[in-house]
């Protein structure tokens, strides 16, 4: 569980007094159209990548599931789909964790190494590197595609995929940027 999300439920370390007041949390004016959109632009963005890779994930997994290829997809489009994939996610990780990370968690604690965005990166990379291995052994003729195999390859790291893409771009939504973010400092943001 997020760690903000724990410290947000703790009781206080001690019961309030009757007449102590209860701290308020800062409402935050409304955002114009033109906020939002730079506030909300890293979000979109992450999440164009992101629906890639859940649609590409869906098409190979859905096939493992079914043991079925898609109608008119070879095995050889099958396997380059899936090396693409798993290429294609290693590189927008490496991009985030070296350009895009780095700067968001100077204001931003879920963006730093010890937490849980950089964590789930770390679960899904080593799915990632068995499931490349079996694409490649197949694609080398060391091995036969066995839908199954490939199926339980990905159910290794498919929840944390799927909750990492969800969470990262929720991150990035305009309503929790502004909290850490000037309009200034939104337009210089690396992506």
């Amino acid at each position: 569980m997020n760690a903000n999300i724990e410290q947000a439920h703790q009781s206080p370390s001690r019961p309030l007094e009757a007449n102590e007041p209860v701290a308020k949390t800062e409402e935050l004016p409304k955002l114009s159209a033109q906020e939002f959109r730079v506030y909300n632009s890293m979000a979109e963005h992450m999440n164009y990548f992101h629906e890639h890779f859940r649609q590409t994930w869906n098409l190979l997994y859905t096939a493992a599931s079914s043991g079925a290829r898609p109608a008119g997809m070879s095995i050889r489009a099958y396997l380059n789909t899936g090396e693409q994939f798993a290429h294609h996610l290693t590189v927008h990780h490496t991009i985030e964790e070296r350009h895009i990370f780095p700067v968001l968690a100077r204001k931003m604690p879920a963006f730093r190494e010890e937490l849980e965005l950089l964590t789930q990166h770390t679960q899904i990379h080593e799915g990632l590197v068995k499931f490349e291995k079996y694409i490649e052994e197949c694609k080398s003729g060391e091995r036969e595609l066995q839908m199954g195999e490939v199926k339980g390859i990905m159910d290794t790291f498919g929840t944390v995929l799927w909750t990492h893409l969800d969470q990262e771009v929720a991150q990035l939504g305009a309503e929790n940027m502004r909290k850490f973010w000037t309009m200034n400092e939104m337009r210089q943001m690396p992506m």
